[in-house]
């Protein structure tokens, strides 16, 4: 991929369901109407990157945040970066420790907005992440895990729904199952 045009992967990226359908809708608006999209500075929201790390064999690597207490994928702030799939691969890599194998041609594998709550220590105001996510496939390594986590755990893709519950995670990882399966001819 010679130039990461975000605002042209979301107008030819299909969502999938009403959920998604307004995430993409409520990103290419904000990347379109606002300033440093991509920076902290933004204090009503900023693009954030991230993806779901699989194995060959299916399992997926799931992250468990110290500070928000929950399951979550890979990833992070743009930190100025407009390039949303250098961004994962970076966060991937500080937070996990583990190579890249497979980016899936850098393909969006999700979109999801959600709300984070005001952060009173950082002087962060209640703003919007604008996540960009994809799918990652990686050798089943031990994780080396930045100081974010709490834990990382392989598990599979039934189990990973279980533990991070959320409509938007369950979507992502329906999806991941599906690539894994027509992958693999399974």
């Amino acid at each position: 991929m010679d130039s990461f045009d975000l605002i042209q992967m979301l107008e030819k990226y299909q969502p999938e369901g009403k959920e998604e359908h307004c995430s993409v809708e409520m990103t290419k608006q904000f990347l379109k109407n606002s300033d440093n999209c991509y920076s902290r500075t933004n204090k009503k929201g900023h693009i954030t990157a991230g993806a779901l790390l699989m194995s060959d064999d299916g399992d997926v690597l799931i992250n468990h945040h110290k500070i928000l207490d929950l399951w979550l994928l890979f990833g992070g702030h743009s930190d100025g970066n407009s390039n949303s799939l250098e961004v994962a691969k970076r966060e991937v890599k500080e937070e996990s420790g583990l190579e890249i194998i497979d980016d899936s041609n850098g393909r969006i594998l999700d979109v999801s907005t959600h709300i984070i709550p005001e952060n009173k220590q950082k002087n962060e105001p209640e703003h919007i992440h604008y996540d960009i996510r994809f799918l990652f496939f990686v050798e089943k390594n031990e994780a080396n895990l930045s100081n974010e986590s709490k834990e990382a755990r392989w598990v599979s893709i039934e189990e990973a729904k279980v533990l991070m519950k959320d409509s938007d995670k369950i979507r992502l990882l329906n999806k991941a199952q599906k690539i894994y399966l027509s992958k693999n001819h399974k």
